[in-house]
């Protein structure tokens, strides 16, 4: 969620910092730009007061103003060397009464064209074309020259415009720095303002994740947060009380009716001994009673151990997990030479966190199912071995195996698959199993096994478990 909440909030932010940076770099440039505009509206401004009594080839008349128009040229010419920037005063007929170079004339069109014609109108060049960094344009400015009401002539001025690029280019620069800078911070906020709204609902996620491993004591701890996620937390710890109060209740039923029918049926089983006594030893019907008595025993045996597996806390240590299997291999090397099946073991030693009880309980269930169901003659693999953070124990037969619909079966209560119900057993060895391994932080697996057979895995982990507490987890 957060890899998703926090770009969203960042290309908010972003948007935001764009918005408000990109008027202001357009503020930066028309406001260097209007000062150049003003210092050279001032210029032209001096210069037309200077021309305004000269007279020159705008006029028929020549008087005594040629040290005016010499003041004049050599104010143009000064000004074009310490500044370089081309100046001109233009009669109407385009004719130049004074200008600096001397090789600056009106063009037949262009900027230079249309500023001097429009100060012919008597306007001042007030909003010139805005100049960009990227650009390599010229600012132009005209003033008019004006004599008893009418415009004799025009100043113009055409300035380079690479220091005022540079002036804007700096500016836009410092507002850059200034929009990575608060995108950095906003990026701040944005990772714990994230970090805050979502650390309730990351703490939900490990304790449901805890609770469905197996951890049911484990709650959410009290957090910050956003209101809501408090309510939230709290209504899940209300929840998973009610639920544990639940499977507790379930838990105590199976215990107490197993164990309540242990005694009754332990009298059945005496008077069908008893009622034996009085028939032919070769009676079919009181044979097939036995047997259904001895698996309903059976039966509650493993409910019994069930409901204990589902209540008992797992006893971990760090536990040699090779020497543990191949003494359970040995153990059950003689059922399995009496059945005619090879029980072989490849046990390396290697170390892992592991309750050796349950994981003992477990090899017996799982070596015990595959001898059972290997034919005569055949082989059932053992082998130990270490894949990263898991210690691996796999139990290949060479049995008939299951098919896909039964391996997504295999290891639910009571299941069994239908071509092997007349094999002894109760349908509840491999989920005791699982549950008590579970406990523990191990799992049980199941594959085929080619040709045929299957393949059973026992994982523990080699590194110690999290406990209660971790991450806003509390054991209740």
């Amino acid at each position: 969620m957060r890899t998703r909440l926090l770009p969203l909030l960042i290309v908010l932010m972003a948007a935001v910092l764009l918005a408000l940076g990109i008027p202001l770099a357009v503020s930066v440039a028309s406001a260097q730009q209007q000062k150049v505009v003003v210092d050279r509206i001032d210029d032209t401004a001096r210069f037309a007061s200077l021309a305004q009594f000269v007279t020159d080839a705008c006029s028929s008349t020549r008087t005594s103003t040629d040290e005016r128009l010499e003041t004049l040229r050599s104010e143009l010419a000064s000004y074009y060397g310490v500044y370089g920037i081309r100046a001109g005063v233009f009669c109407r007929t385009d004719v130049p009464m004074a200008q600096a170079p001397q090789t600056f004339f009106l063009p037949d069109q262009g900027e230079v064209r249309d500023a001097f014609a429009e100060a012919l109108l008597s306007r001042r060049s007030h909003d010139p074309k805005q100049v960009w960094p990227w650009q390599r344009n010229r600012l132009v400015v005209a003033s008019p020259v004006i004599r008893d009401g009418d415009v004799v002539a025009v100043v113009v001025t055409d300035s380079p415009t690479g220091a005022l690029r540079s002036r804007i280019l700096h500016g836009w620069l410092v507002i850059g720095v200034g929009e990575i800078a608060a995108m950095l911070l906003a990026v701040g906020a944005a990772l714990r303002l994230t970090g805050w709204v979502l650390r309730p609902v990351r703490v939900l996620d490990a304790t449901t994740h805890a609770i469905a491993s197996g951890r049911l004591k484990t709650r959410v701890a009290a957090a910050g947060g956003p209101p809501e996620l408090r309510r939230l937390a709290h209504s899940f710890n209300e929840m998973a009380d009610n639920v544990e109060d639940v499977l507790e209740q379930q838990r105590a039923f199976v215990a107490d009716a197993s164990h309540q029918l242990r005694n009754p049926l332990a009298a059945l089983l005496l008077r069908i001994e008893l009622l034996a006594l009085e028939l032919p030893e070769d009676n079919e019907e009181i044979a097939s009673v036995r047997t259904e008595g001895k698996r309903l025993a059976e039966v509650l045996d493993d409910l019994l151990d069930l409901a204990l597996a589902e209540h008992t806390d797992a006893d971990l240590r760090i536990t040699d997990i090779g020497a543990l299997t191949a003494e359970r291999v040995a153990a059950w090397t003689p059922t399995a030479e009496a059945k005619g099946v090879r029980l072989v073991g490849n046990c390396p030693p290697t170390t892992a966190w592991a309750d050796p009880v349950t994981l003992s309980s477990a090899l017996d269930a799982v070596i015990d199912n595959a001898v059972k169901f290997t034919p005569k003659d055949e082989c059932v693999e053992v082998t130990v071995a270490a894949d990263g953070d898991t210690s691996t124990v796999v139990v290949t037969d060479n049995g008939p195996g299951l098919t896909d619909e039964e391996l997504a079966r295999v290891g639910d209560r009571f299941w069994r698959s239908s071509r092997h119900q007349n094999i002894k057993g109760s349908g509840l060895g491999l989920s005791i199993s699982r549950t008590l391994l579970a406990a523990g932080g191990g799992s049980i697996s199941y594959g085929r096994h080619e040709p045929h057979g299957l393949t059973v895995t026992v994982s523990v982990p080699r590194n110690s478990p999290a406990v209660g507490g971790t991450y806003g987890l509390t054991e209740r």
